[in-house]
Protein backbone atom coordinates (compact mmCIF):
# COMPACT_ATOMS: atom_id res chain seq x y z
CA UNK A 1 0.00 0.00 0.00
CA UNK A 2 3.06 2.44 1.00
CA UNK A 3 4.24 2.19 -2.65
CA UNK A 4 1.17 4.53 -3.61
CA UNK A 5 -0.50 6.29 -0.94
CA UNK A 6 -1.03 6.43 2.59
CA UNK A 7 2.51 7.32 4.75
CA UNK A 8 3.71 10.04 2.99
CA UNK A 9 4.99 10.43 -0.08
CA UNK A 10 5.24 7.10 -2.24
CA UNK A 11 8.60 6.09 -3.96
CA UNK A 12 8.75 6.16 -8.05
CA UNK A 13 8.16 3.40 -9.94
CA UNK A 14 12.19 1.91 -10.31
CA UNK A 15 12.36 2.33 -6.53
CA UNK A 16 9.34 0.60 -5.53
CA UNK A 17 10.51 -2.28 -8.05
CA UNK A 18 13.94 -2.52 -6.50
CA UNK A 19 12.08 -2.86 -3.09
CA UNK A 20 9.72 -5.81 -4.53
CA UNK A 21 12.38 -8.05 -6.28
CA UNK A 22 14.33 -7.69 -3.34
CA UNK A 23 11.69 -8.68 -0.99
CA UNK A 24 11.51 -11.96 -3.56
CA UNK A 25 15.26 -12.33 -3.18
CA UNK A 26 14.64 -12.40 0.94
CA UNK A 27 12.31 -15.44 0.73
CA UNK A 28 9.25 -13.15 0.93
CA UNK A 29 6.53 -15.16 -0.46
CA UNK A 30 2.94 -13.41 -0.23
CA UNK A 31 2.55 -10.24 -1.86
CA UNK A 32 -0.48 -7.63 -0.69
CA UNK A 33 -2.14 -5.19 -2.53
CA UNK A 34 -5.96 -4.06 -3.44
CA UNK A 35 -7.98 -2.35 -5.93
CA UNK A 36 -8.02 0.20 -3.40
CA UNK A 37 -4.36 0.64 -2.95
CA UNK A 38 -3.55 3.90 -5.26
CA UNK A 39 -6.77 3.67 -6.82
CA UNK A 40 -5.85 0.69 -9.36
CA UNK A 41 -1.95 1.98 -9.74
CA UNK A 42 -1.02 -0.40 -6.60
CA UNK A 43 -2.44 -3.55 -8.84
CA UNK A 44 -0.40 -1.95 -12.01
CA UNK A 45 3.10 -1.78 -10.43
CA UNK A 46 2.91 -5.15 -8.63
CA UNK A 47 2.14 -6.83 -12.36
CA UNK A 48 4.52 -4.69 -13.99
CA UNK A 49 7.63 -5.38 -11.39
CA UNK A 50 6.90 -8.73 -10.61
CA UNK A 51 5.69 -10.10 -13.99
CA UNK A 52 8.66 -12.34 -14.57
CA UNK A 53 8.60 -13.97 -10.97
CA UNK A 54 4.77 -14.82 -11.21
CA UNK A 55 5.47 -18.07 -10.30
CA UNK A 56 7.76 -17.45 -7.21
CA UNK A 57 4.78 -15.96 -4.29
CA UNK A 58 1.35 -16.26 -3.18
CA UNK A 59 -0.72 -13.02 -4.90
CA UNK A 60 -3.40 -11.32 -2.65
CA UNK A 61 -5.57 -8.55 -3.86
CA UNK A 62 -9.26 -7.25 -2.51
CA UNK A 63 -12.31 -6.03 -4.13
CA UNK A 64 -15.22 -3.83 -2.26
CA UNK A 65 -13.54 -0.70 -1.76
CA UNK A 66 -13.41 1.14 -5.48
CA UNK A 67 -12.46 4.35 -6.50
CA UNK A 68 -16.63 5.36 -7.39
CA UNK A 69 -17.39 7.51 -10.37
CA UNK A 70 -17.62 10.62 -8.03
CA UNK A 71 -13.79 9.90 -7.34
CA UNK A 72 -14.28 8.93 -3.51
CA UNK A 73 -13.59 5.79 -1.92
CA UNK A 74 -16.98 3.69 -1.69
CA UNK A 75 -17.66 0.65 -0.40
CA UNK A 76 -19.59 -1.60 -2.87
CA UNK A 77 -20.02 -5.47 -1.98
CA UNK A 78 -22.72 -6.12 -4.72
CA UNK A 79 -22.13 -9.17 -6.49
CA UNK A 80 -21.85 -6.84 -10.03
CA UNK A 81 -18.84 -4.47 -9.04
CA UNK A 82 -16.99 -7.59 -7.48
CA UNK A 83 -17.04 -9.53 -10.98
CA UNK A 84 -16.22 -5.84 -12.50
CA UNK A 85 -13.77 -5.13 -9.84
CA UNK A 86 -11.96 -8.92 -10.13
CA UNK A 87 -11.41 -8.61 -14.15
CA UNK A 88 -10.04 -5.13 -13.86
CA UNK A 89 -7.35 -6.38 -11.05
CA UNK A 90 -6.57 -9.46 -13.20
CA UNK A 91 -5.92 -6.94 -16.13
CA UNK A 92 -3.60 -4.61 -13.77
CA UNK A 93 -1.55 -7.36 -12.35
CA UNK A 94 -1.00 -9.06 -15.54
CA UNK A 95 -1.90 -12.30 -14.44
CA UNK A 96 -4.79 -15.03 -15.21
CA UNK A 97 -5.12 -15.54 -11.43
CA UNK A 98 -5.10 -14.28 -7.83
CA UNK A 99 -4.80 -17.05 -5.53
CA UNK A 100 -6.02 -15.26 -2.49
CA UNK A 101 -9.11 -12.59 -2.89
CA UNK A 102 -10.11 -10.52 -0.49
CA UNK A 103 -13.16 -9.05 0.00
CA UNK A 104 -11.73 -5.53 1.79
CA UNK A 105 -15.00 -4.75 3.48
CA UNK A 106 -18.39 -6.44 4.28
CA UNK A 107 -20.74 -3.50 2.86
CA UNK A 108 -23.73 -3.97 5.42
CA UNK A 109 -25.67 -2.93 2.92
CA UNK A 110 -25.29 -6.39 1.01
CA UNK A 111 -25.55 -10.04 3.07
CA UNK A 112 -22.17 -11.44 3.08
CA UNK A 113 -23.87 -14.57 1.58
CA UNK A 114 -24.15 -12.59 -1.44
CA UNK A 115 -20.79 -10.72 -1.74
CA UNK A 116 -18.86 -14.45 -0.61
CA UNK A 117 -21.39 -16.14 -3.31
CA UNK A 118 -19.92 -13.84 -6.23
CA UNK A 119 -16.67 -14.53 -5.06
CA UNK A 120 -17.14 -18.44 -5.42
CA UNK A 121 -18.43 -17.94 -8.24
CA UNK A 122 -14.74 -16.50 -9.16
CA UNK A 123 -13.18 -19.82 -7.93
CA UNK A 124 -15.26 -22.25 -9.94
CA UNK A 125 -14.43 -19.64 -12.82
CA UNK A 126 -10.53 -20.13 -12.68
CA UNK A 127 -9.86 -16.59 -12.00
CA UNK A 128 -9.36 -16.64 -8.08
CA UNK A 129 -7.98 -19.81 -6.16
CA UNK A 130 -9.32 -19.03 -2.89
CA UNK A 131 -11.30 -16.54 -0.42
CA UNK A 132 -10.46 -14.10 2.65
CA UNK A 133 -12.27 -11.84 4.42
CA UNK A 134 -10.92 -8.47 5.78
CA UNK A 135 -11.96 -6.73 9.44
CA UNK A 136 -15.09 -8.94 9.84
CA UNK A 137 -16.16 -9.85 13.42
CA UNK A 138 -16.25 -14.22 14.21
CA UNK A 139 -20.50 -13.94 13.74
CA UNK A 140 -19.45 -12.72 9.97
CA UNK A 141 -16.51 -14.93 8.69
CA UNK A 142 -18.56 -17.86 9.76
CA UNK A 143 -21.97 -16.78 7.86
CA UNK A 144 -19.36 -16.55 5.03
CA UNK A 145 -17.76 -19.78 5.60
CA UNK A 146 -20.69 -21.27 5.17
CA UNK A 147 -21.20 -20.30 1.29
CA UNK A 148 -17.55 -21.48 0.71
CA UNK A 149 -14.40 -22.16 2.92
CA UNK A 150 -12.63 -18.31 3.94
CA UNK A 151 -8.98 -19.53 4.27
CA UNK A 152 -7.46 -16.29 5.68
CA UNK A 153 -8.99 -13.10 7.23
CA UNK A 154 -6.65 -9.86 7.23
CA UNK A 155 -7.24 -7.99 9.91
CA UNK A 156 -4.82 -5.36 12.16
CA UNK A 157 -2.96 -7.09 15.14
CA UNK A 158 -0.10 -6.26 16.72
CA UNK A 159 0.92 -5.28 20.37
CA UNK A 160 -1.16 -2.33 20.62
CA UNK A 161 -3.67 -3.66 18.62
CA UNK A 162 -5.56 -6.52 20.03
CA UNK A 163 -9.34 -6.89 19.15
CA UNK A 164 -8.91 -10.00 17.28
CA UNK A 165 -8.41 -11.56 20.48
CA UNK A 166 -12.26 -11.12 21.27
CA UNK A 167 -13.16 -13.91 19.18
CA UNK A 168 -11.92 -13.71 15.42
CA UNK A 169 -8.69 -15.68 16.00
CA UNK A 170 -10.53 -18.52 17.63
CA UNK A 171 -12.87 -19.00 14.90
CA UNK A 172 -9.94 -18.66 12.11
CA UNK A 173 -8.56 -21.73 14.21
CA UNK A 174 -11.99 -23.41 14.30
CA UNK A 175 -12.37 -23.40 10.44
CA UNK A 176 -9.38 -23.51 9.36
CA UNK A 177 -8.26 -19.89 8.34
CA UNK A 178 -5.14 -18.23 8.80
CA UNK A 179 -5.11 -15.18 9.87
CA UNK A 180 -3.22 -12.21 8.16
CA UNK A 181 -2.17 -9.51 10.00
CA UNK A 182 -1.92 -5.88 9.23
CA UNK A 183 -0.10 -3.09 10.50
CA UNK A 184 2.19 -5.53 12.60
CA UNK A 185 4.30 -2.49 13.56
CA UNK A 186 1.04 -0.74 14.78
CA UNK A 187 1.86 1.91 11.62
CA UNK A 188 5.81 2.70 12.27
CA UNK A 189 5.16 3.31 16.27
CA UNK A 190 6.35 0.05 17.34
CA UNK A 191 9.47 0.38 15.55
CA UNK A 192 9.96 3.32 17.07
CA UNK A 193 10.84 6.08 14.61
CA UNK A 194 7.49 8.18 15.34
CA UNK A 195 7.86 10.66 17.86
CA UNK A 196 5.48 13.35 16.41
CA UNK A 197 3.32 13.84 13.96
CA UNK A 198 5.32 16.93 12.61
CA UNK A 199 7.19 14.75 10.51
CA UNK A 200 3.90 13.74 8.83
CA UNK A 201 3.09 14.61 4.90
CA UNK A 202 -0.13 16.55 4.84
CA UNK A 203 -2.00 13.12 3.10
CA UNK A 204 -0.21 10.81 6.01
CA UNK A 205 -3.43 8.71 6.89
CA UNK A 206 -2.04 8.63 10.61
CA UNK A 207 -3.00 12.14 10.81
CA UNK A 208 -6.77 11.01 11.39
CA UNK A 209 -5.68 8.35 13.77
CA UNK A 210 -6.58 9.04 17.40
CA UNK A 211 -3.32 7.55 19.20
CA UNK A 212 -0.93 9.95 17.23
CA UNK A 213 -3.06 12.57 18.38
CA UNK A 214 -1.76 15.20 20.81
CA UNK A 215 -2.55 13.51 24.37
CA UNK A 216 -2.85 9.99 23.16
CA UNK A 217 0.48 9.86 21.47
CA UNK A 218 2.61 11.76 24.41
CA UNK A 219 0.72 8.82 26.57
CA UNK A 220 1.88 6.27 24.14
CA UNK A 221 5.17 7.44 23.58
CA UNK A 222 5.82 6.54 26.99
CA UNK A 223 5.55 2.88 26.23
CA UNK A 224 8.79 2.81 24.14
CA UNK A 225 11.04 3.07 26.55
CA UNK A 226 10.37 -0.65 28.20
CA UNK A 227 9.93 -1.94 25.16
CA UNK A 228 13.40 -0.34 23.46
CA UNK A 229 14.82 -2.25 26.83
CA UNK A 230 12.93 -5.86 25.62
CA UNK A 231 14.19 -5.65 22.25
CA UNK A 232 17.72 -5.13 23.58
CA UNK A 233 17.13 -8.01 26.12
CA UNK A 234 16.56 -10.00 22.85
CA UNK A 235 19.55 -8.77 20.80
CA UNK A 236 17.04 -7.25 17.96
CA UNK A 237 15.53 -4.12 16.92
CA UNK A 238 12.03 -2.91 18.37
CA UNK A 239 10.29 -3.85 14.87
CA UNK A 240 11.95 -7.40 14.76
CA UNK A 241 10.47 -7.08 18.70
CA UNK A 242 6.99 -6.63 17.47
CA UNK A 243 7.02 -9.23 14.61
CA UNK A 244 8.77 -12.00 16.68
CA UNK A 245 5.84 -11.35 19.26
CA UNK A 246 3.52 -12.13 16.92
CA UNK A 247 4.37 -15.02 15.27
CA UNK A 248 5.17 -16.21 18.79
CA UNK A 249 1.47 -15.87 19.87
CA UNK A 250 -0.21 -18.19 17.55
CA UNK A 251 0.92 -20.50 14.45
CA UNK A 252 -2.02 -19.37 12.34
CA UNK A 253 -0.91 -15.22 12.08
CA UNK A 254 0.68 -14.54 8.88
CA UNK A 255 1.91 -10.74 9.81
CA UNK A 256 2.23 -8.71 6.72
CA UNK A 257 4.88 -5.32 7.80
CA UNK A 258 4.44 -2.63 4.85
CA UNK A 259 7.91 -0.62 3.51
CA UNK A 260 9.60 1.34 0.92
CA UNK A 261 12.52 0.89 1.97
CA UNK A 262 15.17 -2.32 1.14
CA UNK A 263 16.98 -1.53 4.66
CA UNK A 264 13.48 -2.11 6.52
CA UNK A 265 12.52 -4.79 4.40
CA UNK A 266 15.61 -6.53 5.41
CA UNK A 267 15.13 -5.93 8.95
CA UNK A 268 11.25 -7.21 8.75
CA UNK A 269 12.40 -10.39 6.87
CA UNK A 270 15.61 -10.91 9.51
CA UNK A 271 12.51 -11.18 12.66
CA UNK A 272 11.78 -14.50 11.79
CA UNK A 273 15.22 -15.45 13.18
CA UNK A 274 14.69 -13.89 15.90
CA UNK A 275 14.28 -16.65 19.34
CA UNK A 276 12.56 -14.62 22.39
CA UNK A 277 14.37 -15.22 25.83
CA UNK A 278 12.14 -16.58 28.30
CA UNK A 279 9.68 -14.32 29.90
CA UNK A 280 9.85 -12.18 27.11
CA UNK A 281 5.97 -12.76 26.04
CA UNK A 282 4.95 -11.92 29.26
CA UNK A 283 6.87 -8.72 29.70
CA UNK A 284 5.30 -7.46 26.54
CA UNK A 285 2.41 -8.59 27.32
CA UNK A 286 2.38 -6.24 30.77
CA UNK A 287 3.70 -3.36 28.50
CA UNK A 288 1.82 -2.89 26.07
CA UNK A 289 -2.05 -4.24 26.03
CA UNK A 290 -5.81 -2.46 25.33
CA UNK A 291 -5.16 -1.19 28.98
CA UNK A 292 -2.24 0.63 28.63
CA UNK A 293 -2.48 1.93 24.74
CA UNK A 294 -4.24 5.47 24.80
CA UNK A 295 -6.96 6.07 22.01
CA UNK A 296 -9.21 4.41 19.96
CA UNK A 297 -7.76 2.54 16.39
CA UNK A 298 -9.68 4.43 14.39
CA UNK A 299 -11.63 7.89 14.12
CA UNK A 300 -15.62 6.89 14.75
CA UNK A 301 -16.72 7.69 10.98
CA UNK A 302 -13.88 4.88 9.81
CA UNK A 303 -14.79 2.69 12.95
CA UNK A 304 -18.45 2.64 11.70
CA UNK A 305 -17.07 0.92 8.07
CA UNK A 306 -15.82 -1.95 10.48
CA UNK A 307 -17.43 -4.90 11.51
CA UNK A 308 -16.23 -5.56 15.14
CA UNK A 309 -17.06 -7.48 17.95
CA UNK A 310 -19.50 -6.28 20.97
CA UNK A 311 -17.42 -5.93 23.54
CA UNK A 312 -18.48 -6.40 27.27
CA UNK A 313 -17.03 -3.62 29.20
CA UNK A 314 -15.63 -1.38 26.33
CA UNK A 315 -11.45 -2.89 27.02
CA UNK A 316 -10.90 -3.91 23.15
CA UNK A 317 -13.79 -2.52 21.16
CA UNK A 318 -12.20 0.12 18.82
CA UNK A 319 -9.08 -1.13 19.55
Amino acid sequence: MGFSHAYGTPPGETAAADVLLKALDLGITLFDTAALYGFGTNETLLGKALKSRRNEFVLASKCGMIHNDQGKREIDGRPDSLRKTCEESLSRLQTEIIDLYYLHRWDKRVPIEESVGALADMVKQGKVKAIGLSEVSAVTLRKAHAVHPIVAVQSEYSLWSRNAEVAVLNACADIGAAYVAFSPLARGFLSGEVRDTAAFSPKDIRRHMPRFADENLTHNLKLLDGFRAIARENGCTMAQLALAWLLATNEIIVPIPGTTRIDHLAENADAAKVELRPGTMDKLEALINPNTVSGPRYNDATQMEIDTESVPGGALAGR
